[in-house]
């Protein structure tokens, strides 16, 4: 087999480059996935062929453009996610440029697709009053309803993404003195955030309510 060949060259991109060389996120990992796997359905109905009969010379410019407008267009995709989509386009053909020189001008070409210019919309905030009607909405005298609130607490007082709360384990949490939450945010950086006093005595009640003891060594654990 070639190793120019289209499945070759994605499979080294995955576990060569992404994974052993670059040591890339699993949410980066996850994000080029879902870019792969669209192309493919897009690649199947438009050139009638399978993922394995893909050949690096029908990723050219204008079926990569067709691609792209149709995330758009079908789609309904955003901007931004167009843009994110051809930047794991863009990472791959650098990665093929590096490895298969023949194929230098093609991806010279592919890396020239400029990301789309879009407007950024003003960030909004909660107000004091929204937040705290935020907070209150869930029902204190259900299971689901301590932990939403718990959670919200968290989501409110520490500013920390949806995914960096939701893999939150319990030995993440410091309810003592200097209490704080762990995690690790943006570009795999350790982040450390202060807890106030409502939000750690709201914790110590939640998590004294849960079953099972202390999570072993090595073990983890959700809130």
């Amino acid at each position: 087999m070639s190793t120019s060949c289209f499945p070759s060259l994605i499979q080294r991109f995955f576990t060569d480059r992404l994974l052993n060389q670059l040591g890339a996120s699993p949410h980066t990992i996850a994000a080029y996935r879902d870019t792969f796997r669209l192309l493919f359905q897009f690649a199947a109905k438009s050139l009638g062929r399978t993922p394995s009969q893909l050949r690096m010379e029908d990723l050219d410019v204008a079926f990569l453009g067709q691609f792209l407008e149709h995330l758009e267009s079908k789609r309904g995709n955003c901007t931004r996610t167009r843009n994110n989509r051809l930047s794991a386009l863009h990472a791959f053909f650098q990665f093929v440029a590096v490895n298969e020189p023949a194929l230098a001008l093609q991806c010279q070409r592919v890396l020239a697709i400029p990301s789309k210019r879009f407007t950024r919309g003003p960030v909004e905030f909660l107000t004091g009053e929204e937040t705290a009607a935020l907070v209150a909405a869930p029902n204190p005298r259900t299971w689901i309803g301590r932990r939403d609130k718990a959670l919200l607490l968290v989501a409110v007082q520490t500013g920390l993404r949806n995914s960096e709360i939701t893999s939150l384990r319990r030995q993440d949490v410091e309810l003592g003195a200097g209490a704080h939450v762990r995690c690790i945010g943006k570009g795999r950086k350790m982040r450390r955030t202060p807890l106030r006093p409502d939000v750690v005595a709201v914790l110590k009640e939640w998590l004294s309510q849960q079953n099972g003891q202390p999570p072993s060594r090595g073990e983890r654990r959700g809130l």
